[in-house]
């Protein structure tokens, strides 16, 4: 337990001072769950059943708050058409994100339907009795797997499988593991639970009921927050994604500019670049400056004040930025200037696929910005 709270404690302390570079939901999703794995004790007690109940209750925020901001949000996932455009138009496609976008347009329209029974009507099993329990929570692991192989989501979606892991019963570990992993993970018997610990779990439960409160509201809110945090130690708070789906995909080209005069383009580890390159499966890593530049893409307010400074840091040969890409032209040279040019991107269709070998189209749409030299200062109009 000492080492839980260790950890949750430096990890809280890294996403309360990482500001725009620690502002995804999932940094918020590891501190709660982080919190309350303090409280689940050691092998020789049993898991308190307050805790595990609470656990439910995160997993049930997790997804009743997501299927929520889908319904209240863009009409795509009203009318059942949002993965037409989701699996190309997504922060970070995954290796198999091809294939899921070119699937039959009746199939996506079963997979809208079927998210939003899994995350509007599901939840509400996680509180019922066993089987129904495990059986909704399994439905949620099944949905969340196949998240994990249509895209690249860090570990938002390893984490809800973990949370929903825990509400399987006992006899679905017994089935799974071999008898002795199973002997180890699933004991049969558990000591008797110290009175202090009791307490303290008690007063936690009280804690989380209070500070539930203000999330939901939020959930019954008409103008619901999408991700959002209540309290500065991030123990309760509200999640959800994709409640508006971008139809038509650009991206932001890095280029650096050589002594003959040619523009020459830096590569990313996980975003799409290179029209032939296809896209790796990062996941659950979380590679935060590939996904801020799919923000930066969308509208220069998200670009500012980074995306200047790393054409700067880029500019300059900056070793440790380097590092962050996949791809220098220069050889840790430095270019004469570094410019953002905006491309219009789209996947491929099966007949160029084979034509070309490459899994993307793309086009330029125009300079995202001015051109970094070394004598230019940073632009006012960001």
């Amino acid at each position: 337990m000492a080492v839980w709270a260790v950890l949750w404690a430096l990890y809280l302390s890294i996403v309360n001072v990482g500001q725009l570079w620690w502002s995804f939901g999932w940094e918020t999703l590891l501190c709660e769950v982080g919190f309350l794995a303090i409280f689940l004790g050691n092998a020789a007690v049993a898991p308190p059943l307050l805790v595990l109940l609470l656990v439910r209750w995160l997993l049930f925020r997790l997804e009743f708050g997501a299927g929520l901001i889908k319904l209240r949000g863009d009409r795509c996932w009203r009318d059942l058409t949002c993965l037409h455009h989701h699996h190309e138009t997504q922060p970070m496609p995954g290796p198999l994100s091809w294939f899921f976008h070119h699937l039959p347009g009746p199939l996506h329209k079963v997979e809208v339907a079927a998210n939003h029974v899994t995350q509007l009507i599901v939840p509400f099993g996680l509180f019922l009795p066993q089987p129904v329990a495990g059986v909704s929570a399994g439905i949620m692991l099944v949905t969340q797997l196949w998240l994990v192989a249509s895209g690249n989501f860090a570990w938002l979606n390893w984490l809800a499988i973990v949370l929903a892991a825990s509400v399987l019963p006992d006899a679905v570990w017994a089935w799974l593991l071999p008898g002795p992993v199973q002997d180890r993970l699933v004991p049969t018997q558990a000591g008797a639970t110290p009175y202090p610990w009791v307490v303290a779990v008690v007063l936690l439960t009280v804690l989380v009921a209070v500070l539930s409160w203000r999330p939901v509201v939020n959930l019954l809110s008409p103008g619901q927050a999408m991700n959002a945090s209540f309290d500065p130690l991030r123990l309760v708070n509200t999640y959800g994604a994709f409640g508006s789906v971008t139809k038509v995909r650009h991206e932001i080209v890095l280029e650096g500019l050589d002594s003959g005069g040619v523009w020459r383009e830096y590569g990313f580890r996980g975003k799409p670049g290179f029209p032939g390159r296809w896209p790796r499966q990062y996941a659950p890593y979380h590679l935060r400056l590939d996904w801020l530049m799919w923000f930066a893409a969308l509208s220069h307010r998200y670009a500012y004040p980074w995306l200047p400074r790393l054409q700067r840091r880029l500019l300059e040969a900056d070793p440790p930025t380097l590092r962050l890409l996949a791809h220098d032209p220069f050889d840790g040279r430095r270019p004469e200037a570094v410019r953002a040019v905006l491309h219009r991107y789209r996947y491929t269709t099966w007949a160029e696929l084979r034509a070309t070998r490459e899994c993307w189209h793309r086009r330029p749409v125009g300079p995202f910005g001015p051109v970094v030299t070394p004598d230019s200062a940073e632009p006012d109009w960001w």
